[in-house]
């Protein structure tokens, strides 16, 4: 017991001594960075509501290595990742330099590409001069790719945490999570003695989020927010250990999952904006265009916190829970070691679902409007053109897909791949399949107005196809052996048939598909915002359908929304329709518009005078607007 305490007393001694350094000097940094005017000010683009003091990281910085140093000097403790070719002490003035640079922002407020020029002259200096790289992890690198990579990790931590630095105690808190989960995976492989700085850094953050944490007193700045990337980078390149991933790499960049999920989404998410307003707003002036790509209200605390109804404390919370599970992933991979690659892949899954979600709302949507835009600017005879080319298109995708659907016969079927199937068999099918689509005149129909029997056509011309390929392949010598069942052709016939019939009519379902994801993404962008019309529809027939439509062609140009649906049919009730759900009949019309909030009824159905009297007894007294949508046939 007594040995036990005695080696872990030199983790509490730097833990305590960093903690406590900290705790007394946030505050006095915080005064006279109030007098010296380093203040953030409510503004649109912020969230605090009143005036708090920046530039914490002064606090931060002092605290923790100034109790580290003293802590070093008094017992000749061996500094973090003092191994062959680091220089510790070189990387730790590198971290003050990349401080100053941003306590200077803090003060001044230097340009954007003055602090990208420093961050990078910082990196490429800690690798050159510190010695930090990947080197250790990979001796086989070659030092440019290194340099470059190195260079790239820094620079891109640093900037993660000063774009997640926009809510209380949120870039604090995740560097906290993210310094326990890599001193934990440190002593997973036995390197306790290399964590004596991240507990002092723990120790450190702790105290700062004593008054950063949610009111907060006193942000951290950009001297803060950078010292805090510099040193959640440098790290894992100090303590790296050969042949470990997981140790090196995995377990940091999962501890940074949040802060560069949300530093590559800001990138996408403003690089599409600038194109888009270099598009539309051509004569707005380039001060616009600089607003857009260097801050928005679309970081993934903002969404969140949106969700939340404003609570800070709740974001911070769902943020560090997301940041806790993914160091824990890689914590445990590394306990797994035979299954890791099981873990990695669920934790994959997960995350590819929490992008999406994400995304889905503002980038793919965003993606979408330009996409739209360069279709809508395309002059007539430039649509023509591309007109022309969509048959050429059909026909070289349907020639690949059928060459696909027959390798993919090849493996359902468990058939060897041989040269006599490549040069004979192949040929045979996709020419006979090429044939019947041409005879059955697919390639004359405009698909993008295709119905129900175009596709039967396909259908058939797909079977036809299949069958005669097969009855081509019976009299072509040495492909069909004699003793090959009847069982196995038709069986090869049928899945041909099905195989081939999917892939050519995925193709022609594309851009409906894709034309409803957008609009399903559109109405997901409107129902955040309050200018938007909500609209309750009566009528789930075909009339709604069409009322739909018009809705799914005009994605981006919409400012109403559907919010659902009434239909007399009592077994409609709780379905969905068109991806909207049936609340349930006329009648109850008033407690469902109370319900979904819709502020206008359309009727898309149709109504003789006597029922319209009744729509009219029935939704006058909610004082929304309704109105009638209808198509009917008039001689002119």
């Amino acid at each position: 017991m007594t040995n036990l305490l005695m080696r872990l007393m030199p983790f509490a001694i730097v833990f305590f001594a960093a903690l406590a350094l900290t705790l007394v000097l946030t505050p006095v940094v915080r005064e006279l960075n109030r007098k010296l005017g380093m203040v953030d000010k409510p503004d649109p683009r912020r969230i605090n509501k009143v005036p708090i003091p920046r530039g914490g990281g002064v606090a931060l910085f002092l605290g923790l290595f100034g109790s580290f140093v003293v802590y070093v000097l008094a017992t000749g403790s061996r500094w973090v990742g003092s191994g062959v070719g680091v220089h510790p002490l070189r990387v730790s003035a590198l971290a003050g330099v990349l401080f100053l640079l941003g306590l200077a922002d803090d003060k001044w407020g230097l340009p954007p590409k003055l602090k990208l020029l420093g961050q990078i002259a910082v990196a490429f200096a800690t690798w050159c001069w510190g010695g930090l790289g990947f080197s250790t992890l990979w001796p086989a690198l070659p030092a440019v790719v290194d340099c470059i990579l190195t260079v790239f990790w820094i620079v891109g931590a640093v900037n993660a945490f000063n774009l997640i630095d926009g809510l209380d105690g949120l870039a604090s808190g995740i560097a906290l999570i993210a310094t326990l989960g890599m001193a934990g995976s440190l002593m997973f492989v036995g390197k306790p003695d290399q964590t004596l700085f991240h507990f002092a850094f723990a120790g450190a953050l702790i105290g700062f989020l004593r008054y950063n944490y949610n009111p907060a007193s006193v942000f951290l700045g950009d001297s803060g927010s950078m010292l805090i990337g510099y040193l959640v980078a440098t790290l894992p390149l100090a303590t790296q250990t050969p042949n470990s991933f997981l140790v090196s790499v995995g377990v940091p960049v999962l501890a940074m999952g949040v802060p560069i999920f949300d530093t590559s989404l800001a990138i996408l998410r403003r690089s599409i904006r600038h194109v888009i307003l270099r598009r539309e707003k051509r004569e707005a002036a380039a001060g616009d265009s600089d607003r857009v790509m260097t801050a928005d209200h679309d970081h993934i605390h903002h969404r969140i916190l949106r969700s939340t109804g404003l609570n800070q404390r709740k974001t911070a919370w769902i943020l560090y829970l997301m940041t806790l599970v993914a160091v824990l992933f890689g914590l445990g991979g590394m306990m797994l070691k035979s299954r890791s690659a099981g873990l990695w892949l669920a934790a994959f899954a997960v995350g590819c679902v929490i992008v999406f979600r994400d995304m889905a709302r503002v980038e793919l949507f965003d993606a979408g409007r330009l996409l739209a835009s360069f279709a809508r600017d395309r002059a007539t005879s430039a649509r023509r053109r591309w007109a022309k080319l969509s048959v050429p298109f059909y026909v070289a995708f349907d020639v690949m897909a059928l060459v696909a659907a027959f390798f993919v016969m090849l493996y359902v079927m468990q058939f060897p791949v041989t040269k006599i199937e490549c040069r004979v068999a192949l040929p045979i099918r996709v020419t006979a399949s090429f044939a019947a689509l041409i005879f059955f005149r697919t390639y004359v129909t405009v698909w993008s107005r295709a119905m129900t029997s175009n596709f039967a056509r396909m259908l058939v011309a797909c079977a036809a196809g299949a069958v005669a390929g097969s009855i081509g392949l019976c009299f072509a010598p040495n492909v069909v052996p004699d003793d090959t069942a009847v069982a196995d052709i038709a069986g090869a016939t049928l899945v041909y048939f099905l195989v081939s019939f999917l892939f050519l009519a995925s193709a022609r379902l594309a851009r409906p598909v894709v034309r409803d994801v957008f609009y399903a993404l559109d109405c997901s962008r409107l129902k955040g915002r309050k200018d938007v019309s909500r609209v309750l529809v009566y009528g789930a027939g075909l009339r709604y359908r069409t009322y739909r439509r018009e809705f799914v062609r005009k994605t981006t140009a919409n400012d109403r929304i559907i919010v659902g649906l009434l239909d007399d049919d009592i077994l409609l009730r709780g379905q969905y329709v068109g991806g909207i759900k049936v609340y349930g009949t006329l009648i109850e019309a008033p407690e469902i518009i109370n319900r979904v909030n819709a502020d206008a009824v359309v009727i898309a159905c149709e109504v003789s005078d006597a029922w319209l009297n009744v729509i009219k007894q029935t939704l006058g007294p909610t004082g929304v607007k309704v109105t009638h949508f209808n198509f009917s046939e008039k001689e002119i």
